[in-house]
């Protein structure tokens, strides 16, 4: 599975971005598609992921009630609607694919820069 992720930028804290991944490959091999961040000098953290077969939705707890993930099947992209923004959520975002559901998230898309000011 390839991804590519897109739609980060620059916004002011309290606006909202949106942003887009688009899997290729066969979506037999997609269990979950999800999100991580990582800012500089910390450890890249988990922030929402959507299971492919039944779309149930999770979410890292300083994300929740802000962001929100969806998926379309047809289309095998998965989106993050960034809500609330905080300058604390100024990280690279990366799109991931799980596929199986004891596996790690193990094919990575090239991350997205969201910078967040006050």
């Amino acid at each position: 599975v390839q991804l590519q992720a897109s739609g980060g930028g620059f916004a002011q804290a309290g606006d909202s971005l949106t942003l887009s991944c688009a899997a290729s490959g066969r979506a037999s091999d997609i269990y979950a598609l999800g999100w991580f961040r990582q800012s500089p000098g910390k450890q890249r953290e988990f922030v929402a992921a959507v299971s492919w077969h039944d779309m149930n939705t999770y979410y890292g707890d300083p994300v929740k009630g802000r962001f929100s993930i969806s998926g379309d099947n047809a289309k095998n992209a998965v989106y993050l609607a960034m809500n609330s923004l905080k300058t604390e959520d100024t990280a690279v975002y990366y799109c991931a694919a799980k596929p199986t559901v004891r596996a790690n998230f193990n094919a990575w898309g090239q991350g997205t820069l969201v910078t967040v000011s006050s």
